[in-house]
This record gives C-alpha cells, structure tokens and sequence, in this order.
C-alpha cells in the first residue's frame, strides 16, 4: 500500500463496518509483563497536559514495517520501508507495545525514537485477535511509561494522544476525552476480541497514530489507540476514535512477552449483546448477558448443553454486561479450565459447568 493512504481491517468485520473502521496505520500490510520497570513515576492528577507530555513523551516511538522486494521473504531484493505506526515503551528491558496491523508482513523492523535516534526492532511476538504486537530493542532507552487502570476510567474524563501521524508528524500530541466505554464493533459473532471493549474517545488520531498510548493526565497508558471513523453514508465523521483498554493490553504483552503468542479459551458460541432493544424484540426475560446465535457443533459448549436462544448471563458469578465483556472475562481463564456458566433458558435460569477448549487458529 502507498504511503499515505488509510488501512482498513478487512478480514473479519461484517460489510456493513468494513467502509467505516479505518485503523490508524500508514502504508503496512493490514497492523505486563508483571516485571520490575524503570517506569516513569505517576504525575500528579493536577498537573498540566504539558507537564505530563513533557514527561512521558520521550518512551512513544515510531514504529518502521520494512519489507523486502520482490514479496514478502524475499532474499532478491532490499528492504523497504512499508509502513509506520506508533509504540511506546512499557519496560527496562526493551519491549515496546504496537498494533498488530503495524508489524503485520514486515520482513525487519525499525524503531526511531523522539530525538530522532533510529534502532533495528525484533519482532517478540504478534497477536491478529488483540490487534496487539511486542517489539524489542536492544539498546539503552528512554524510562517506560507506566500503566494506568482502564476500567477505572469514565465518560468525560480528559486524556492525550501521543503518536505518530502520518509517519511524518512524530509526537503530535492531541487532547480529548473519553466519550464512551465498551464500544463493540460489531456487536455479532466472529469479531476479534478486543474489539467488543473499545475505549471510545475525542483525542484527534490520524493514520500512523496506530498503536500510540493514550494517556490520562496521571502519566498513564490506558489505552492502545488502533482506529477510527472518518465517515459514514458518504458523511465525515468527526471526533469518534478508539483504543484498546490498558487492562487488555498488559494481558495480551505479558503473554507476548512470555510466549510470543496467546492462548484464548475457546467456548464456541456465537453471541450478540442483550440490549432493552434486542430482549423486546426476542422476548426474553432479561435485558443483560449475551445471546447465543449460533453453538459450534462438537465444541466445549455444545458439550456442556449451551443451545442457540440461551442467554449467558455470568461465569463464575461474574455477571456479563457493558463493563465485563464475555471475551474479557473469558480471558481471566485458561484453555483447559471448567468454569460454572450461568445461563436463561426461558424463564428458567441454569448452572452448566463448561470446560475451556483453546481458541483455533484462523
């Protein structure tokens, strides 16, 4: 893809979004560990965007997807630059979080810091469900910035955006705030994790923002930017960007980092959320939880019992709603774990003990 241009995630989104989710990349192929960090101390709630940026600014990178000639592991050309998005680092020893989509068919990989210092990267690991990635450089760094918690934010709370437009504009800084939280595109089966818990924010990203923190005004990283909406019905949209939750993010690099992959339990449904809306026009009895659309034959659900039409309404007392989505609070678990589910069935609520397969791959 030229430079320049927007890359939109195809893949697994349904028709109806594939024209409007637009991720914050440039050009490439389509995108804590709990460890003792040199992290940057937390500021204040008081101080100033200024002094926070001034602060934090020196560990968000510039990511470059290099790429060889001649096709992707091709020895018979030299490599080019393919793509750049935005990273940040999150510890002392090099690990440095991105999108998927940023790294995703790059050949090598290189990083350029904010004074402009560029080092060669290697890939540790890169995860297409999260659209998260770890890269590692070996060289002495700037402090990490540290983690904030994502599921202690709220609507209307202030934040920034560190990133890299353009892969021109290095540490363009934008303010906003949080305007919404567990956004879910789209709210059907086959969606890629993350994407039922988005960040939803005002802070102006542009292509080349992907994988830039977001930041609250304490120093922290509480989100993973990756996409926005530039239109819709032919109509510029303004002010609608998206970030995968801290929360999210430290899971999914703590396994990167670890085992240069991750390991989903896998339940095999497909579901869709309860909204006020959809139990009216279902007639079901409750108003929360996720529906099941569909059960995949021979799956750990299927084997527990789990029908098309049930509602899951918890797993292991954690109830399923905006702020606990079934993916996230799947992922507190294991492949290989049994975990009480409750379900509605009717006017009839029952407890079914499901044993987690792993998540297949494709």
């Amino acid at each position: 893809m030229e430079r320049g241009m927007m890359k939109i995630r195809t893949g697994r989104l349904t028709a109806g979004l594939i024209a409007l989710l637009v991720l914050l990349t440039l050009g490439a192929a389509a995108p804590a560990r709990a460890q003792e960090t040199t992290a940057t101390p937390m500021v204040d709630s008081n101080t100033s965007a200024a002094d926070v940026v001034e602060r934090v600014r020196p560990a968000v990178v510039t990511v470059i997807n290099e790429q060889r000639r001649g096709g992707l592991g091709s020895d018979t050309g030299g490599l080019h630059p393919a793509g750049a998005g935005t990273g940040f680092i999150i510890d002392d020893e090099g690990h440095i979080v991105t999108n998927w989509h940023v790294v995703d068919g790059g050949d090598e990989f290189e990083v350029i810091f904010a004074d402009g210092e560029a080092h060669p990267a290697e890939l540790v690991g890169a995860d297409e469900v999260s659209d998260l990635a770890v890269v590692r450089v070996d060289e002495d760094l700037p402090p990490a910035v540290p983690f904030g918690e994502s599921n202690a934010l709220e609507p209307g709370q202030p934040v920034l955006a560190i990133g890299s437009p353009l892969g021109t504009f290095t540490n363009t800084v934008t303010k906003g705030i949080i305007s919404a939280l567990g956004r879910t595109f789209p709210p059907t089966a086959g969606v890629p994790t993350i994407y039922t818990n988005l960040i939803q924010h005002d802070a102006a990203i542009n292509p080349g923002n992907s994988g830039g923190p977001l930041f609250n005004l304490a120093g922290e990283v509480v989100g993973v930017n990756t996409l926005g909406i530039p239109e819709e019905n032919g109509q510029p949209v303004q002010g609608l960007f998206f970030a995968i939750p801290s929360d999210t993010v430290q899971k999914i690099a703590t396994q990167l980092i670890a085992n240069g992959e991750v390991q989903y339990p896998f339940l095999g449904v497909a579901v869709a959320p309860v909204t006020e809306e959809l139990a009216v026009q279902e007639g079901l009895p409750i108003a929360q939880g996720v529906l099941v659309t569909g059960v995949e034959a021979g799956s750990p659900a299927a084997e527990a019992g789990i029908r098309e039409g049930d509602v899951i309404v918890a797993l292991d007392g954690v109830t399923i709603n905006r702020e606990n989505s079934l993916a996230e609070v799947l992922f507190a678990y294991a492949p290989g774990e049994t975990v009480p589910v409750s379900v509605q069935r009717g006017d009839e609520r029952l407890e079914l003990d499901v044993t987690l397969g792993e998540r297949p791959e494709g």
